[in-house]
Formats: C-alpha cells, structure tokens, sequence
C-alpha cells in the first residue's frame, strides 16, 4: 500500500467513528470527532495539549513523531479527538513498514511512552477504536500502544517492560544524599581520584554516538542513526542535554538526555569498555542530577528496561531506582501472533552473537538501516 493509500484508507477509517455518539456525561459539549491532524494549527493544539495533559511525555509531543518522519521515513496515523473546537485527545501513531515483522503500527517508534492521552474514557475508548480499525482496515501485524499504566480494556498485555522513575530533591545539595552509598563512593573515586571531569556541550553530540554505537555492538543491539539525534537536537533546543564524562580529554562515558516539563530522561549511553573508570557513569548521573534540580525540574525518569536485561536493570535499582511494571498494550487483527522483535527471541540468537564480532565499521551503518525496521 503506497502512502496515498495508507492516507485515503486512514481518512475513510476515522471519518467512520467521527460524530460517534459515545454517550455518557462526557459528550454533554457536542459530538465527539475524530481528525488526522490537517494543518499547523492542529499540530499546534496537538502540542499544547500534550503539554497540558498530566500523562504527556516528549513522545507524544508532535516534535518527537515529525523527527521519526523525517529520519526513518514512517508514515504519520496520527489521531485527535475534538468536542467542538475543543481537542479533548491525542494518539501519535506511525506506521512501521518492517523487513522483519511486516506492517506495525506503533505510538509511538522509539519512545518510552505513547499511547492515548484524553479527558475522559469515552475519548479514550472511540480513539482506541479508530485505531484498531487502522490496524485492520491496512493489514497491520500489530497495534502497539507504550503507555504507562494500560487503559484500554479489550487490548492484549505486553508484558516484560519496567519503567524507573522518583522525585529529585529540593536542592542540588541533598542530591548526594539522595543517592546509595555505593554509587556515591564510586562517583567520588571517580572524581577525586581517577581525575574524572564531567562536562555539557552540545557539540560533543557526535563523539558521543560514537560511544553509544560501540555500547550497542557491545550488547549485540542496533543503534540508530546520528541523523536521528542531530534533528532531535535542531528540535528541542536546549532540552536535548548533550554530558559527558572524561578523564585528560578522553571521553569515557556519555549520555544524551530529554527533558520535558518537569522532567529528565537519559535516552542513550555510550560508553567505552576499553578505559577504565567504573565510576564515570555513577559520576555523570549524579553531576546530571545536581543539573536538573538547578533548572528547577522535579522527576527523573531512568526509561524504560527489558525485564531479563540484569546488567540494565541492576544498576538502575543500584542507583536507588524501584522497577514499576510498564502499561504497554497491543491489539492484534484476526487473533494472530503479534511479531516478536525483542532481543531476547531465539531467531535472533545468530545474528547477535555474529554482530558483537563485526567491526564499528559495519554495525555503525548497518544498526542505523536496520533500525528502520525494529522501532524500539
């Protein structure tokens, strides 16, 4: 299916629930409609929106979905809800075309969150089930929705996904407090012994995904590609934090981090196995944290990790993190088994023990087009 016809078959879909009746105390306003976005003006409500929403991420900011767009060429199914003139809900959604999994659609690629945001349940419900109609009207394999907590009653569980997230302290003081005696200590030898520095500049943006490219062989995943994070960059402005720790010049470790409203994500880390310096990254959080509370942010959130990855799992709750269960949830048309792109599938077992083998050289490159099609 070309991109007009993605379009056409989405339009007929959502002009199909668009003055739905959803009943209830909800739709006292006026008919409840739904769009696909269709100017500036909608993609701007769409933003205050989010921003407003108290479950809004930078995921469902229509920043984050026009950067996918433009680096990885995925086709917007972007949803609004609206009573009147009122937008009342949001679901960014994007059609994946994989080489290994078929058509997906999924809210959002290569974010920690997405899902629906609305007002109310009969907002979220007629959202839901455009979307599910989108899903079959097109064919997709699956409808995947990466929200916090599920709320759509009739979709599957995705199961094996766990956020880290708590308040920061008041002051930049009680941040080394705030942190467990372990990490702390290896921060400190880090910093007062081994020489480590830790610095923010934007232009280590690129030395960086260096870094992160190397830690992505390293664990036998792809990364994405360096374009992704410029256009991110030329986006967000100073909310994309470009850190990084080093010793005598040489950078050990990196981080690339998202904030948005009260918040600070890291969303990458790159580091390099050959230098030494166990605490680097332990010295960077804590540098990074002591950051955010100055500019008056309140919450930060470690992402997401896969369940059965310990290495990942164990230093965030190192750190003082607690795993709370992700909400992530799927539907899947005709009853079929939904793809499985995770890591842990034994049809990639091969692959990524090959992959660890290959030089930056091939996994740069290669982990960039591949990531097209395994959207996070």
């Amino acid at each position: 299916m070309n991109d007009d016809a993605c379009r056409t078959a989405a339009t007929d879909s959502v002009e199909r629930l668009s003055g739905a009746d959803v009943g209830g105390a909800a739709a006292t306003d006026a008919e409840l409609r739904v769009t696909l976005p269709g100017g500036p003006g909608d993609v701007h409500a769409w933003a205050q929106y989010v921003a407003a929403h108290a479950d809004g991420t930078v995921f469902h900011d229509p920043c984050w979905s026009l950067t996918v767009r433009e680096c990885f060429g995925h086709q917007p199914m972007h949803l609004l809800a609206w009573r009147g003139a009122r937008l009342v809900g949001v679901l960014p959604l994007m059609e994946v075309r994989s080489l290994l999994a078929g058509r997906l659609l999924i809210s959002v690629p290569y974010g920690t969150y997405g899902g629906i945001l609305a007002d109310d349940d009969a907002t979220r419900d007629v959202l839901a089930s455009t979307a599910r109609e989108l899903a079959e009207a097109g064919g997709a394999r699956v409808l995947e929705l990466r929200s916090r907590t599920a709320a759509v009653a009739d979709f599957e569980p995705i199961d094996g996904y766990l956020g880290f997230s708590k308040s920061l302290p008041a002051t930049p003081d009680a941040v080394a407090a705030s942190l467990p005696k372990r990490p702390r200590a290896a921060a400190r030898h880090a910093r007062d012994r081994d020489g480590v520095q830790v610095v923010h500049d934007p232009e280590l943006l690129e030395a960086i995904w260096h870094l992160y490219c190397r830690s992505m062989r390293r664990l036998a995943s792809v990364n994405y590609p360096l374009a992704f994070f410029r256009a991110l960059q030329a986006r967000l402005g100073d909310d994309l934090w470009v850190s990084a720790a080093c010793r005598g010049g040489e950078l050990i470790c990196g981080t690339l981090c998202l904030v948005y409203r009260d918040t600070i994500m890291p969303y990458i880390l790159g580091a390099d196995e050959r230098i030494t310096g166990e605490g680097a990254a332990n010295l960077l959080y804590w540098d990074l944290m002591e950051r955010a509370v100055q500019r008056g942010l309140h919450t930060w959130d470690y992402g997401r990790s896969r369940a059965d990855n310990r290495g990942a799992v164990g230093f965030k709750k190192n750190q003082g993190f607690e795993p709370s269960p992700l909400g992530y949830q799927a539907f899947v048309p005709g009853g079929r088994r939904p793809p499985n792109l995770k890591p842990s599938n034994p049809r990639f077992a091969l692959a990524r023990r090959v992959w660890t083998r290959l030089p930056l050289a091939i996994t740069r490159p290669l982990g960039a087009w591949l990531s097209r099609s395994l959207p996070g």
